[in-house]
C-alpha cells in the first residue's frame, strides 16, 4: 500500500514532526484524553518482552514509549525520522538512531521483537516499512503494531470521526504547532482498518498476524511472528 503522505513528501513530513515535537507528549495526552498511558502498556505487554531481547521502536518520537519498553529490562533503541522529536527525548538516556522506515540502517535479523506506535500510518509506503521491518527481525521474533483503526460499533465511529475534526481546534491551544494536526487527523481517516492491515502485514511475510481492538477500536494493536 503506498501512500501519498496526503500530498506530503517525508521531509516535509519530518519538519511538521520537528514542529510538533516540544509539546507532543502533552498534546496527545490531552488529545487521547489520557487513554495513551494504557494504549502504551498494552502493547508493551504484547510484545511478551524479556530481559537482554533487543528491541527497535520504530517512528519512536520522544521514546516515551521506548522507555516504556525498556522497563521490562529489555535493550530498546528508539528510531525516528523527525530529528526534533529525538532531540526532546535524548533526556531519557536511551539508544537513538535517525532513521527512514523505508530503509532501516540496520542488518538483517538484529532485533528480537519490533515495534510502531502511531507511526506506520505516516510513512509513505506501508507495505516496504512492513517489510523492512521483517528484514531486521529475527526468524522467530514479534512485531506489534500500535496504531489508530475504526471503531466497531457504528455510532460509536461516527462520534469518533466527529472528534477527529476538533483535533485542530484543541492542539491550537495546547501544541506548539497546531496546524499539524489537521494533518494528523486526516491520515488518521486514511488509514485501513483492521482486518485490511492485518493483510498488509501477511503480504508483507509476517505470519500468525492477529489483532485486538482498545477502546472500542479507536486503537487496534496488531501482532504477528516472523517466520
Amino acid at each position: 500500500m503506498v501512500r501519498a503522505g496526503l500530498d506530503k513528501n517525508p521531509r516535509e513530513v519530518a519538519e511538521m514532526f520537528d514542529g510538533v515535537a516540544r509539546r507532543y507528549d502533552f498534546t496527545n495526552t490531552v488529545l487521547a484524553m489520557g487513554m495513551d498511558r494504557r494504549w502504551r502498556v498494552k502493547t508493551t505487554r504484547a510484545l511478551d518482552l524479556k530481559p537482554g531481547d533487543r528491541v527497535l521502536d520504530l517512528a519512536a518520537g520522544t521514546a516515551t514509549s521506548t522507555a516504556d519498553l525498556a522497563s521490562t529490562g529489555a535493550w530498546c533503541v528508539a528510531a525516528d525520522f523527525s530529528l526534533g522529536m529525538l532531540q526532546r527525548g535524548q533526556r531519557r538516556g536511551l539508544p537513538m538512531v535517525a532513521a527512514d522506515g523505508l530503509r532501516l540502517p540496520f542488518a538483517d535479523g538484529v532485533f528480537d521483537a519490533v515495534t510502531v506506535s502511531f507511526g506506520l500510518r505516516n510513512m509513505q509506503d506501508t507495505a516496504t516499512a512492513l517489510s523492512e521491518l521483517a528484514r531486521v527481525t529475527r526468524s522467530g521474533g514479534r512485531m506489534v503494531i500500535c496504531e489508530f483503526s475504526r471503531p466497531s460499533w457504528a455510532p460509536m465511529r461516527l462520534g469518533y470521526h466527529t472528534y477527529l475534526r476538533t483535533f485542530p481546534l484543541i492542539a491550537r491551544r495546547f501544541s506548539s504547532n497546531s496546524t499539524a494536526y489537521s494533518y494528523l487527523a486526516e491520515s488518521i481517516k486514511d488509514w485501513p482498518e483492521q482486518r485490511a492491515l492485518a493483510e498488509l502485514i501477511s503480504a508483507a511475510g509476517w505470519e500468525d498476524v492477529a489483532w485486538r481492538n482498545l477502546t472500542g477500536g479507536v486503537v487496534a494493536l496488531h501482532r504477528a511472528v516472523k517466520p
